[in-house]
């Protein structure tokens, strides 16, 4: 069968255990298996079994072992089928819809999504934009909506002046180009300063709000400000590309998620960027489903994901 272009293809692509094999074994070793242990070549295939023998060290291996799937009795067709529906449905997908789709329980689509999107994380040294390009920042705070809250606690945010207890995420988007996303602990001036010098290269034009966070960073870069308190476009100088972020990414996570805690907030980031980077290639041709599930897929090596540290536990006994 050629390659799946769509999820109905992609199920009945990957029904055979040893198409996933294949398919995992393609992206991850691009020139043939290599043995985790020793990194040694030769090897033969024990059918049977479905894995791996190194010739040099005598060890067995398995396409699993060292990326996110290792330690999983889940079998590999059903993590494939659960990784399309995360990289292809717009606004996310739900652990209950997974688990009913798969067949599995919800506490394992949860783990199994967790694990997913630490595959999606893309982390680089690279920085966006560079002389003449245009970067727009912004941030927003995720959390509850105050109508939805209890009016005790809605008069205390009242008092208080703001949204203390929401999340603050801030954004980065090079127009042409990708975004990025990191959660902060406050909007204060140093932080926000030293999060955009980490990540935009000087002499680069960016784009903000008038936050007063952001005033001085005209010494590294053609800083340009948008009132939005008189207007929210003024030719080119304006945040609308990250304003068209934040909207998918709430979308996302009030209709899909509903709620999610502030210490698992980072990783639905992560998806909604991978997602939004990989909308179009290098070239500005659209992706299909297939070759976003391709990218996705060649990034699960050299990652785990333990339920200990999914759940804030580590070092102590994880209870299933």
């Amino acid at each position: 069968m050629d390659k799946p272009k769509t999820l109905r293809d992609a199920i009945r692509y990957f029904q055979d255990e040893q198409v996933c094999i294949n398919a995992v074994a393609e992206l991850r070793w691009p020139n043939g298996p290599v043995c985790p242990k020793c990194g040694h070549c030769e090897h033969y295939y024990l059918a049977t079994q479905k894995r791996w023998k190194c010739k040099a060290c005598k060890k067995q291996f398995s396409v699993k072992v060292g990326t996110i799937f290792e330690d999983s009795p889940i079998p590999l067709d059903k993590w494939l089928i659960a990784l399309w529906m995360l990289v292809n449905c717009k606004n996310g997908v739900s652990s209950y819809e997974v688990a009913r789709a798969l067949g599995v329980t919800q506490k394992s689509a949860w783990f199994m999504l967790h694990r997913l999107r630490l595959a999606l994380q893309t982390k680089s040294l690279v920085k966006l934009g560079g002389h003449g390009s245009e970067v727009e920042v912004d941030e927003t705070f995720i959390g509850g909506k105050a109508r939805n809250m209890h009016p005790k606690v809605h008069q205390r945010r009242i008092v208080q002046g703001g949204p203390h207890d929401k999340t603050i995420v801030m954004g980065l988007l090079e127009r042409g180009g990708e975004v990025r996303t990191m959660v902060l602990a406050n909007r204060r001036k140093p932080l926000i300063q030293k999060s955009v010098r980490e990540n935009v290269t000087p002499m680069s034009v960016l784009l903000s709000d008038r936050l007063q966070s952001y005033e001085g960073l005209i010494r590294h870069y053609a800083h340009y400000m948008i009132d939005h308190a008189e207007r929210y476009v003024d030719g080119k100088v304006h945040t609308n590309g990250m304003e068209n972020f934040w909207s998918l990414l709430k979308r996302g996570l009030k209709g899909t998620y509903v709620a999610v805690e502030p210490f698992h907030l980072f990783r639905y980031l992560d998806e909604q960027v991978f997602r939004y980077n990989y909308r179009k290639n290098r070239l500005g041709r659209k992706l299909n489903d297939g070759e976003r599930f391709d990218k996705a897929l060649s990034q699960i090596a050299g990652k785990r994901l333990t339920f200990a540290e999914v759940t804030g536990k580590v070092g102590e006994s994880a209870v299933n």
